[in-house]
């Protein structure tokens, strides 16, 4: 039975353990959910597959089951319809959703870009460096990592962080979008870019204080909610930041090439697509959405 596996690297969640099993562990090291049942021939296909992978890694993952047929909330809270489905999740946020059986082959190449790897520590020796104001040699030790493991996606991140600390936010934008197609659509570095457009687009020579009161002022002053927004943004309040974007869409949903609806496609990225904020504020979306 998948359920009653004896191994350290293998559990079976439920809705009072979910939260310690999946939720906190990830936030250590990725945490591989396999939502399945033992009706359906696909899932214990899939099963042995999983089994060898996780041991494969050692410690560095997780895999914990869910039985369908039992876990009835936890199946519905994550929207699952069919099994196998797999739900990768790292620090608290699942991170890639994989629907149906899926080969060896594939399972690694997804893992292994959340596993822990030996270029990992190179960021550790790297960021130590930085702290202690070897800031070129920082960066070239990052630089030497990404060529020798081009997959890891927290090397280029990590360099377009310290970038942004820098204030160089142009160079780590087109770090970015210089990087290859997996590594530019990885879930944080694609967050970490819709932060940075609204760095790039902040006219510093305002502050928050002031734009509030020029929007209260003039509350049909488009531009004034617009660096509003951004600022919010760039402060991490993000719900006002919303906020200011849906008043813009009420004045002028076309504004600037409806730049509320784009920029509030941004936010749901950085909060999290599947989070409350993102749920709560979507009506207005699909609202102005032509």
């Amino acid at each position: 039975m998948i359920d009653s596996v004896d191994s350290p690297y293998i559990l079976a969640a439920n809705t009072d353990n979910f939260q310690q099993l999946v939720l906190d562990n990830s936030k250590k090291g990725p945490v591989l959910v396999n939502f399945w049942s033992k009706k359906a021939g696909p899932s214990l296909r899939q099963y042995p597959i999983l089994d060898k992978i996780i041991h494969h890694y050692d410690g560095l993952a997780l895999l914990v089951n869910v039985d369908t047929e039992t876990e009835v909330a936890l199946t519905r809270d994550y929207g699952i319809t069919s099994v196998p489905t797999l739900k990768l999740f790292r620090d608290g946020q699942v991170v890639e959703t994989l629907h149906g059986y899926q080969s060896e082959a594939e399972l690694l190449s997804v893992l292994d870009i959340y596993v822990a790897r030996d270029s990992d520590q190179v960021l550790v020796d790297a960021i130590h460096q930085y702290t202690e104001g070897n800031v070129t040699k920082a960066y070239q030790m990052i630089a030497d990592a990404i060529a020798q493991d081009p997959i890891n996606p927290r090397l280029p991140l990590t360099m377009c962080k310290l970038l942004k600390h820098e204030q160089r936010y142009e160079e780590a934008m087109k770090l970015i979008d210089s990087l290859p197609d997996h590594l530019r659509n990885d879930r944080e570095i694609s967050q970490f870019r819709d932060l940075l457009s609204y760095y790039e687009e902040a006219d510093t020579s305002q502050n928050i204080s002031g734009l509030a009161e020029q929007v209260i002022s003039s509350p049909d002053d488009i531009e004034a909610k617009k660096q509003l927004s951004i600022h919010y943004v760039i402060t991490e309040q993000y719900e006002k930041a919303l906020q200011q974007l849906v008043e813009i869409m009420e004045l002028d949903a076309a504004f600037k090439d409806n730049y509320a609806q784009k920029s509030m496609l941004k936010v749901f990225n950085i909060v999290g697509a599947d989070s409350d904020l993102a749920s709560k504020f979507r009506p207005n979306l699909k609202r102005y959405i032509h």
